[in-house]
């Protein structure tokens, strides 16, 4: 038999080199989303950025200057507050997205078009904080006044979050106009959606419970055929309160028709339950 050998980690060093490698990259695009994308067309979709855009419509102050100045003071009310879990990448991301701001704040905008600005600007500010995340660090901003809030009233975190954005997009439905507000929530919608793209990708797998009298059968058929581990759990009718054995596989998208045809084969009266696996992690999927 031919051992397995664990793939060994990666050295201290080299991870938080990466993480922070990633931190600087996704702040880049985040910048890039807000000089070339939302400021031009005055789309103020949530966070410390949606405030700079209508403070420079208002009072045509620096937005990098504005994101300084509500970046910094949050994230030291923060370690004040919260303690000292923030970390340096965070503080890396609160000072360099306002840099990387500055620096793009001349390059030309892309489109006057404000649908394309709120869905472009959206893509590229989700892939950037999603990429920050990846790094495990933090652009700072809105998140941490809605973690402070979070900690003096019973409202969730995600909550919060939205109380925050939401008071953003109406102030500038109010500056602006209503179709600015509409565009904003656009925006808001794609960073989230993007956000989720990042951290998931397109690998979505299945969790498939089966339920069948032949689970021996099964079991090797999968082990086998599909070379996917299996779980089997005991449960219990509900109905008959006759023990039975479940089996559980997580298989990929493209193999799912696959084991149900296999499933049927062997038993066609076997009760097969799937569920969306927005991520997995182990052996023949990804590494965590």
């Amino acid at each position: 038999m031919i051992a397995k050998y664990r793939r060994q980690p990666a050295p201290t060093g080299l991870i938080l080199a990466v993480e922070y490698t990633l931190v600087l990259i996704g702040s880049f695009f985040v910048a890039i989303g807000f000089n070339l994308f939302l400021l031009p067309n005055e789309i103020a979709s949530g966070g410390a950025s949606g405030i700079s855009t209508i403070t420079k419509a208002l009072f045509d102050w620096e937005p990098s200057f504005v994101q300084w100045g509500l970046n910094i003071p949050l994230f030291i009310a923060g370690v004040m507050i919260l303690g000292r879990k923030f970390g340096a990448k965070t503080l890396l991301g609160t000072i360099i997205l306002p840099f990387y701001v500055f620096l793009t704040k001349d390059w030309a905008p892309l489109t006057a078009d404000p649908l394309l600005g709120s869905i472009f600007g959206g893509m590229c500010t989700g892939l950037g904080i999603g990429i920050v995340f990846r790094g495990k660090g933090s652009t700072g901003g809105i998140a941490l006044a809605a973690q402070i809030l979070h900690k003096f009233v019973p409202l969730s975190l995600g909550v919060c979050v939205a109380l925050f954005d939401g008071l953003i997009v109406l102030t500038a439905a109010y500056v602006f106009s209503v179709e600015q507000g509409l565009y904003a929530l656009i925006g808001l919608f794609v960073t989230s959606r993007t956000i989720d793209f990042v951290q998931v990708g397109f690998n979505r797998s299945k969790n498939v419970m089966i339920i069948t009298e032949y689970v021996d059968q099964v079991q090797n058929a999968l082990l086998q055929d599909v070379d996917r581990g299996v779980t089997v759990w005991n449960g219990e009718g509900g109905y008959t309160n006759e023990h039975r054995r479940i089996i559980m596989c997580v298989v990929a998208q493209n193999e799912f028709n696959k084991v149900t045809q296999m499933v049927k084969r062997i038993d066609p009266g076997a009760f097969v339950v799937a569920m969306n696996a927005s991520e997995v992690l182990g052996e023949g999927f990804k590494k965590a």
